[in-house]
């Protein structure tokens, strides 16, 4: 596997058309979300690596500082990274929550923290917010929903 990023390197975040791999991507972490969290409010997740695959996740709620975020999402990022680079490509940053998909505070803090520990690393950024109905792009806006999403 290479180190190459799941989307190209873009301030704006992800556009139209989303390249076929990372749509499939993003549709596991909307399943795997829908099918592991039952209850209507649950605590917000921050998770760094890959869905289905290898990922870390952490609860947020406690995470109130801005520089305390970015420590979190690079020590993610690092341990991500641990090991052969080669076997552990770029991760994707994702946030479930409760709730829609309309951007909210929670999104926007967790993306400025994500955005810095990225550009310290050098590395190019795909971060999305995942709740029961979907996908969404904070940055872009850029978004997917399903009605009644069921594995394939």
């Amino acid at each position: 596997m290479s180190q190459e990023p799941l989307a190209p390197r873009s301030e704006a975040g992800l556009q139209a058309p989303v390249p076929a791999v990372l749509g499939r991507v993003l549709r596991r972490a909307v399943l795997d979300h829908v099918s592991s969290e039952h209850r209507r409010t649950h605590p917000a997740l921050l998770h760094v690596g890959r869905p289905g695959g290898r990922e870390g996740v952490v609860a947020v709620r406690e995470v109130g500082d801005h520089s305390l975020r970015t420590d979190v999402v690079a020590a993610m990022l690092a341990r991500h990274h641990r090991g052969a680079p080669e076997q552990h490509p770029a991760p994707l940053v994702w946030l479930t929550r409760p709730g829609d998909l309309d951007l909210q505070d929670l999104d926007a803090a967790w993306l400025a923290a994500a955005w810095a520990a990225h550009a310290e690393r050098g590395a190019a950024l795909t971060m999305v917010v995942v709740t029961r109905q979907g996908w969404r792009d904070p940055r872009s806006g850029l978004s997917q929903r399903w009605v009644r999403l069921r594995p394939r």
